[in-house]
């Protein structure tokens, strides 16, 4: 010891006395590892705390369904890149795929569409797993609520688990536009419910979106096509977008308070975003208010791809690879929806977690914007240039080819149950 470093009662006494405490700490830290280890170990099998759970064995993750917790980052974020293995099935491989997005089928020539993954910035998102799905939803139930990009997403949904088990419908609609699914292995099924509003609306279309008369929306009073069932679901996927983006007259209490796009009518123009906000406010403050015991998503409105015009003014998307990063800036339109769906969904978790309510929020706009490529365009009917290599024939960019990139919306969403 250096001379003048000794404190001025060190004895030999205190000496002996501090070599004996330091033994007893030795031996007490010895014991509190050899308990750490034992407590901490399962069955036996002690995973090293640096492990990803990315490199866990697979068997282990699937034995232990959606309860390990995940590296985190956002995985709205990041950029499509090259999957060589191509999509889970085929439109031979799942018999719901609707004339309108069976793509191949309809002789779209090009399959390039078909090769890419959505690849997170900051972390990996692993592919979809059917059977780890299913055997962790067995007597489970979910509904996905809202339009047709809702029937879209509950499809692909449908066809990614047809690869362990072919679902049985067992409900639809007379229009056919609300469907349920089971699993009869798993007792999962699997509904779409069709409320393009959410909120209670009178609509004068034909199937062809053909109106006769101005939509009729009641901003007070919620659909009850889906608020008289859905607290019969485990997880509901909850969904507005394009449809208010429609000519319609708004209402309160039956009384008209304004409308959006209505010119030559005397009555006042609200914008959608009105529209927007106050309807995403009543569905969420009314599944907050019955105490929802199951699990809520929101999910953010899905950009289209229109070029040289719109649906209804021969607008095209023939667009066969994704977008880079950094390519093309959102719309004004899909930007301000967005925002209205975040400021919304803020709102109603920072007031529903008071309650105890389980809400995420599923970010589709970004990753949804990036694949111009993965519309039908004018393969949205059978074999369109048949006859004439130069029709004109009206494109589809809005909702997307089966299989296509809207199956990538699984992954995300799989992996958000496994981050609990």
């Amino acid at each position: 010891m250096v001379k003048g470093e000794m404190s001025p009662d060190w004895t030999p006494w205190s000496l002996h006395k501090h070599n004996h405490v330091l033994i007893k700490f030795a031996v007490i830290i010895l014991l509190m590892g050899l308990s750490f280890r034992l407590l901490f170990s399962h069955s036996g099998v002690f995973v090293p705390i640096s492990d990803s759970p990315s490199a866990a064995d697979p068997s282990m993750m699937a034995g232990l369904g959606f309860v390990r917790k995940r590296e985190k980052c956002d995985l709205s974020v990041g950029e499509w890149i090259p999957n060589p293995s191509g999509p889970h099935y085929t439109n031979d491989t799942c018999t719901i795929v609707e004339p309108h997005q069976n793509c191949m089928k309809n002789g779209r020539p090009d399959t390039g569409y078909l090769y890419w993954k959505w690849k997170p910035r900051d972390c990996d998102l692993p592919m979809f797993n059917a059977k780890e799905f299913l055997e962790t939803m067995r007597n489970k139930a979910w509904a996905l609520i809202g339009d047709s990009i809702s029937r879209n997403h509950v499809q692909s949904l449908v066809c990614l688990l047809s690869k362990v088990e072919q679902a049985v419908e067992i409900y639809h609609d007379k229009e056919y536009r609300s469907k349920t699914w089971r699993f009869p292995s798993y007792n999962f099924t699997l509904s779409v419910i069709w409320s393009p509003f959410l909120v209670q609306a009178d609509i004068f279309e034909d199937m062809n979106g053909v109106s006769s008369k101005d939509i009729q929306l009641h901003l007070d009073t919620l659909d009850n096509k889906w608020t008289r069932q859905f607290h019969k679901y485990d997880y509901i996927i909850i969904a507005g977008g394009k449809w208010f983006l429609k000519t319609a007259i708004y209402y309160e209490k039956r009384r008209i308070i304004g409308c959006h796009y209505c010119p030559g009518k005397n009555i006042t123009e609200v914008g959608f975003e009105f529209a927007y906000k106050k309807a995403l406010h009543l569905v969420l403050r009314h599944i907050i208010s019955t105490k929802y015991k199951g699990v809520v998503f929101l999910r953010t409105s899905t950009p289209d791809h229109f070029e040289n015009g719109e649906w209804w003014s021969g607008g095209t998307c023939d667009r066969t690879v994704p977008f880079r990063d950094g390519q093309m800036d959102l719309r004004d339109v899909d930007r301000v929806m967005r925002d209205i769906e975040l400021e919304v969904f803020g709102e109603a978790v920072s007031f529903g977690s008071k309650k105890g309510m389980k809400m995420r929020l599923l970010d589709t706009t970004h990753i949804s914007f990036m694949r111009p490529d993965g519309h039908p365009g004018p393969y949205r009917q059978f074999q369109p240039f048949a006859i004439n290599k130069t029709a004109k024939v009206q494109n589809d960019c809005l909702h997307w080819c089966l299989p296509g990139p809207i199956d990538s919306w699984s992954d995300v969403v799989m992996e958000m149950l496994r981050r609990g």
